[in-house]
């Protein structure tokens, strides 16, 4: 059936005609006309364009050009009344349908819809699949004809997108509903953000025909991006209140959670700043008000979680600063992505500290299913994966840029002149012999039909005797050993630095394994160099003992390994117990000579200095005199020893296990996805051993804030029943931080 349309397309004369009628451009911005041609030829599209990209006309133009209503599935209230108004406001008949009005309004805008008032139906995915609203829908195909179906924030249909919502993922419903022999509603897919692999999960989901797939740049060079370290919390707001302070314009501050908001929205208020918050714990009403103030300059800097700004259209935004740790990189890119879209320079500031991981750490323990309570393996596993590139991302020291458009599949050269570390870069080694190194041990893995992350690759260059290296039969490979020259984090440094170059490929299905590419056998065969950006090491010395020969270092270092295990074999206890390497190499290079100097080496608490500095000192003075270098006069002035711990009972071997990676340096998630159990398994076991009197560094994992907090809910209600302590807590307080903090508690109070 033909219906007749006031907005057919010949009542222009070119598409640019109808461009400048509807939204007043005259011309269209890279990819758009082509997107458009394609809707309007009834193809569907998945359409990938960067915030401030103009994805949005892609459809809402085919839409008034077209016979019928597009049915638009946004995700957010917000989202939808932003666009709503805005297509409004340029006369163009758009509504929206979800929970935020009347029934009676409901039934009027229907109403206007059959009577073909209405060009654009923007609906929430959970009410359009509802048997209702598709009843509905059935009248409209049948009366006035459905042009497409525009999936917008597509990403949303993916479990490996950063905004997974399970309800995207009914929308291949629509295929299947609306099809025939004589017409296919064609689906429209839009997003800002998706990976490879997110882009294939959207094509499958949606069950897209034969589409058009248009992925624009997603580089704005516009905007600077920086990561700066996060002190203490008065350093941390004291940072951010300068940069606000002294950049003018709007700006967004984004906060893991509604009590961070909170706060930081007082304190820019007392201090001047007109800040208002965004989280869900206000009312729609409030949120929907604070959003029209910012969006009107009413309100200068909103303080928000990342609810806020899927969609916001304000292109002003100066500055976009997230205060704490982003879960993952996509996200990241899109919120960051909020600044500057009107093209004018903006700036991205990331704060970066390690209580942030254990607090999104926390929040990934939290993914259980709602039935059984059980923990959602795969989707932590996901989860942890996106955090570890956030890591990697904040710890880099190669050009932002090149890591953020390689992460989305897009080559960058570097040296953007938009980020500070091209601004103020570090120095620059040439690594090509490490890289080959490494690279090689990838590709023996390979020969062996094998795949493995960083840290595993690492403790085969090392050398590493531990159960996974030998049950593999890696310490048979050419490749074992070859890279005990090298920290385990500079190796770290470079594994990283090779995926951001694209040197290496990281598999992106939540076990980081390693893939070498074309680009690697480049590297192998010495037709690419590899330059590698680097902080220079600045050790600490006492008694001029900096000017000691590396080689004399490495001589002392051999020498304490051994000492370490004499002791260790007299407890039959394992090496690591008695110290981590990492100890013995502080003592190497700053060679304490003191009471005083040996108490400062990291590893040494108060049963350790007792126990071992005399016998440890005594061996490095033995050493110094052997070289002929000078000793140090005791002075008499000693740390008070506090009475020894008593010899911590014997660990089980699989809490050993975990031991000897906590003190290499791996954080839990890490440690759990090396022994493949679960993250809760490997706190368990710290906070065993922490109870055990093993060197378990508690102001490491649990932020000293919140255990003064637990220490006092655990005196008030008793240290027996976890669920009390945390009910007394509240529900930002999990189950591993308390149960550590508790074994603690029990420790000192025998």
């Amino acid at each position: 059936m033909t219906v007749s349309i006031p907005y057919a397309t010949t009542q222009f004369a070119s598409l640019e005609q109808a461009l400048k009628h509807y939204f007043g451009y005259d011309s269209f911005r890279p990819g758009q006309r082509q997107m458009v041609e394609y809707a309007l030829h009834d193809r569907d599209l998945l359409v990938i364009m960067p915030t401030g990209g103009g994805k949005s006309l892609c459809f809402q133009l085919p839409a008034l050009l077209k016979e019928g209503v597009m049915i638009v599935v946004s995700p957010l209230i917000a989202l939808m009344q932003d666009q709503v108004q805005a297509l409004q406001n340029n006369g163009i008949p758009a509504t929206l349908l979800n929970s935020s009005i009347s029934p009676v309004e409901s039934q009027s805008r229907q109403a206007a819809i059959l009577d073909r008032k209405i060009k654009l139906v923007y609906v929430a995915p959970e009410r359009l699949l509802s048997e209702s609203f598709l009843g509905f829908l059935d009248q409209v195909k049948a009366r006035v004809g459905i042009s497409a179906f525009a999936i917008d924030e597509a990403h949303c249909v993916s479990e490996w997108g950063h905004d997974f919502r399970p309800e995207y993922r009914q929308l291949r419903r629509l295929r299947h509903r609306y099809q025939n022999d004589d017409r296919i509603i064609p689906i429209l897919a839009l997003t800002a953000t998706a990976t490879e692999r997110v882009r294939h999960d959207i094509l499958g989901q949606l069950e897209l025909d034969k589409p058009h797939v248009h992925i624009a740049s997603f580089n704005r060079p516009n905007l600077y991006y920086e990561v700066r370290p996060k002190g203490s919390t008065r350093q941390a707001y004291t940072e951010l209140f300068q940069q606000v302070q002294r950049t003018e314009g709007a700006g967004i501050i984004y906060c893991l959670s509604r009590k961070r908001v909170d706060e930081i929205t007082a304190k820019l208020q007392h201090d001047g700043i007109s800040a208002l918050p965004y989280h869900a714990g206000l009312s729609d009403a409030v949120r929907k008000d604070n959003q029209d103030k910012f969006i009107r300059d009413d309100a200068r800097v909103m303080v928000a979680t990342v609810a806020f700004g899927m969609g916001i259209n304000k292109p002003d935004v100066r500055f976009v600063i997230h205060y704490d740790l982003p879960r993952n990189i996509e996200g990241y890119y899109q919120e960051s992505g909020r600044a500057g879209r009107d093209g004018e320079p903006s700036r991205c500031t990331l704060f970066y500290g390690a209580g942030d991981i254990r607090t999104v750490e926390f929040l990934i323990a939290q993914k259980v299913d709602p039935a059984t309570g059980e923990p959602l393996e795969d989707e932590q596993r996901i989860a942890s994966q996106q955090l570890r590139r956030v890591i990697n991302y904040a710890e880099a020291m190669e050009c932002r840029r090149t890591i953020q458009l390689g992460y989305f599949g897009e080559d960058f050269p570097g040296n953007c002149d938009t980020c500070d570390n091209c601004c103020h870069p570090k120095p620059i080694e040439d690594w090509t012999l490490e890289a080959q190194k490494f690279l090689s041990c990838v590709a023996r893995f390979a020969q062996k039909g094998q795949r493995f992350g960083i840290n595993h690759t690492i403790d085969v260059l090392r050398g590493s005797k531990n159960d996974r290296v030998l049950k593999n039969e890696h310490d048979k490979l050419s490749t074992y050993g070859i890279g005990k020259d090298r920290s385990a984090e500079q190796w770290r440094l470079l594994g990283r630095s090779l995926i951001h170059q694209r040197l290496l490929d990281e598999t992106s299905d939540g076990y980081s394994m390693l893939e070498l590419n074309a680009l690697s056998w480049e590297v192998l065969k010495k037709q690419r160099s590899v330059m590698v950006a680097f902080t220079p090491a600045k050790p600490e010395a006492v008694n001029g003992s900096s000017n000691v020969d590396a080689a004399e270092v490495e001589a002392l270092y051999d020498r304490l390994q051994k000492l370490r295990k004499r002791l260790a074999d007299e407890q039959s206890v394992p090496p690591y117990v008695v110290f981590p390497n990492s100890s013995l190499r502080s003592m190497a290079n700053i060679q304490p000579q003191t009471l005083a100097q040996f108490a400062t080496i990291p590893g040494v608490g108060s049963r350790k200095l007792t126990q071992y500095s005399k016998i440890f000192i005594a061996e490095i003075r033995w050493f110094r005199e052997q070289r002929g270098l000078p000793l140090q006069a005791e002075t008499g002035i000693e740390p008070q020893l506090t009475p020894p711990i008593a010899q911590p009972n014997l660990a089980s071997f699989t809490q050993l296990q975990t031991l000897e990676l906590y003190q290499q340096g791996m954080e839990p998630g890490a440690i759990a996805e090396q022994r493949h159990v679960r993250r809760s398994t490997i706190m368990s076991h710290l906070a065993e051993l922490l109870e055990m009197g093993y060197p378990i560094d508690l102001d490491d994992l649990v932020p000293l804030d919140r255990q003064n907090k637990i220490m006092y809910a655990i005196n008030t209600v008793g240290p027996d029943a976890l669920g009390s302590i945390r009910e007394h807590l509240g529900e930002m307080y999990g189950y591993d931080e308390i149960r550590l903090v508790r074994s603690r508690w029990r420790r000192e109070t025998e």
